[in-house]
Parts: C-alpha cells; structure tokens; sequence
C-alpha cells in the first residue's frame, strides 16, 4: 500500500514539483498551502505516514503547525521533515525540540528527497 505524505508549504510551484517527485516514487500525496488547512485536514481525519512542512507560511507557520500536529493524537511518532530556506541553528534546534524528525534545506532534489524520507519511514 501507498504511504501516504502531507505536503505543507505556501509556494504552489514547491507544491507541485514535491507532489511529481513524490507521486513518482509511488507515494500518495495530500497538500496544504500552510499551518491552518493542515491542521484542517488532519482534524479531519487524514492520517499521512509522514509530513514535510515549510517553515515560513502565512496564518501558521511551520514551527507552530509542528507544535500543534505533534498535540494531535495519533500524529505523536509521524515523521516530520521541516522543508525550508531557513538554515537558521536556532529555528533548527527549535523544530526538533517540538518534535521535527529531520531538517531540510531548500532547494531539496527529489532524489535526495526520497532517499531522506525512506530512512525515517518504515517500509517506504
């Protein structure tokens, strides 16, 4: 079966091009355009297997969405990859302390973006 990853970020064109190297790799993708419509769905009942987040979006950002994702239950061990120009130690150390799995930095090749995402997903 298809993992199943939530793809966070305001940048349509980031969205896209994660959603075609995903979809490729043959994983199923759910997209939100920041904090609030993920929060939304995963209220909503969408259970992904992981979650790649930007950091810096509108309403809520990455730091905040993690914060209030890793409070759901149910999410407490999903994998999340921060996704971000941001390359900041602080902010770094921040995401982790709330419970980010692993920090990227744009611009990410999908390649290596799968490569990450099999080593911290179980079966993918």
């Amino acid at each position: 079966m298809s993992k199943l990853i939530l793809v966070v970020d305001d940048s349509a064109t980031m969205v896209m091009s994660l959603k075609a190297s995903l979809e490729m790799s043959g994983f199923k993708v759910e997209t939100a355009g920041d904090g609030v419509q993920a929060m939304t769905k995963l209220k909503g009942g969408i259970k992904p297997d992981l979650i790649l987040t930007d950091i810096n979006m509108p309403n809520m950002g990455g730091i905040d969405f993690i914060r209030n994702a890793r409070a759901l239950p149910g999410l407490r061990f999903i994998p999340i990859l921060a996704l971000t120009t941001e390359s900041q130690q602080a902010k770094r150390d921040e995401a982790k302390k709330l419970g980010a799995t692993g920090w990227l930095v744009k611009p990410v090749g999908g390649a290596e973006l799968v490569k990450v995402i099999k080593q911290v997903l179980p079966g993918a």
